[in-house]
This record gives structure tokens, C-alpha cells and sequence, in this order.
């Protein structure tokens, strides 16, 4: 069994934090860090009860490698708190002798979402979307071999597959300063 947990929301959001509603922070926090926990007890409680076991990947956003998430930063936060629960739910696991569920993190980096695009309205988000975001199905040709060539293998260790490298994403940029590539693909630049 193969679970994929993909729990994201911003409430279409993106102002600073002391702008934002209680019900924008409560949405935020009970789709990225509550949905996530749920969705993950209960696969493993499946998975425990299975005799080949099962993987259950995890998929981090912006702000899940602790850098900061200006006009967002609930959902960094909550996408920080993905890699800290993928971290612990692997101690558990282990500390419980479990070997058969294995718990992973993906980072699928800047996919060219609704949720991504409705923030295109400053000149540093225009050139971040422009320069490192890609469609779902450009990351999706990467991630999915990537994570069903886990199980084939029979691998026991947990995996953080990362399609926007940091070298991939300092490597664009450069591009684009060097040579301009990139520029408007996506949303219209100033």
C-alpha cells in the first residue's frame, strides 16, 4: 500500500499575519498540520494490520526548509511542522521495531497551482513563479517514478525526494539575471 498526503491551504491568503482572520488560521493549520496527522494515523494503523506493510509520502511547500514565508506565514509553518512529523512518525516507527511502514517527505517545489498563482501580485512573487514554478505535470514526470521505484527496491529507509534542488533553483536564477530566461512564462512581469 502506497499512501501520498497532499494537504495544502493558504486560504487564499497571502498578507501578513497580523492581517489575517481567525477562521484563515484555523483553516490554514487544520488542513496542513491536522488533515496531515489524521491522514497519516490512520495509514499506519492500516498498514500495521497488512502483511507487506506500505509507504506513506508526505509533501512539504514553502517555509517546510525553515526558511521564512512573508504574506504567508501560517502555511510555512504548517509546511515546516510536515517535515518535523515525517521526522518523528520514522523515530516511532522505529523505536516500535516497525519496519514495514516507511514514512517519506516530497518536495514537489513551485507547481504553478491556483493556490501559487492567486499570490502573483507583487514583483518578487511574479519572479519567483516566473523563474522557479513549473505545471503539475512537469513535476509530476519526475516524482512519480521517483517515488514508485521505492517500493520495487524494497527499500526500508526513509527518502526526501526533491524535484526543486537548491542547486536547480540557484541554477535558474542565475539563468535569468546571466541571460533573462524565464521571464514572464507564467504572469507578466513589471
Amino acid at each position: 500500500m502506497m499512501q501520498i498526503n497532499n494537504a495544502g491551504s493558504n486560504a487564499y491568503s497571502y498578507k501578513p499575519l497580523v492581517e489575517a482572520s481567525d477562521e484563515d488560521l484555523v483553516e490554514v493549520v487544520s488542513t496542513n498540520t491536522l488533515g496531515l496527522m489524521i491522514c497519516c494515523r490512520e495509514a499506519i494503523k492500516m498498514m500495521l494490520n497488512q502483511p507487506r506493510g506500505g509507504h506513506i509520502f508526505n509533501i512539504d511547500g514553502a517555509g517546510s526548509d525553515g526558511r521564512p514565508t512573508p504574506r504567508f506565514a501560517a502555511y510555512g509553518a504548517t509546511k515546516r511542522s510536515v517535515v518535523h512529523l515525517t521526522k518523528s512518525l520514522q523515530a516511532e516507527l522505529r523505536m516500535q521495531d516497525v519496519k514495514k511502514v516507511i514514512v517519506h517527505n516530497l518536495s514537489p517545489g513551485m507547481v504553478t497551482t491556483d493556490l501559487l498563482m492567486s499570490g502573483a501580485n507583487t514583483k518578487q512573487a511574479k519572479f519567483f513563479i516566473n523563474v522557479l514554478a513549473e505545471p503539475a505535470e512537469v513535476v509530476a514526470e519526475y516524482l512519480v517514478p521517483n517515488i514508485r521505484s521505492i517500493p520495487i527496491n524494497g527499500s526500508a529507509k526513509p527518502t526526501y525526494i526533491r524535484f526543486l534542488t537548491g542547486l536547480k533553483a540557484y541554477s535558474q536564477i542565475f539563468s535569468r539575471f546571466a541571460f533573462g530566461a524565464r521571464r514572464n512564462r507564467y504572469v507578466v512581469e513589471d
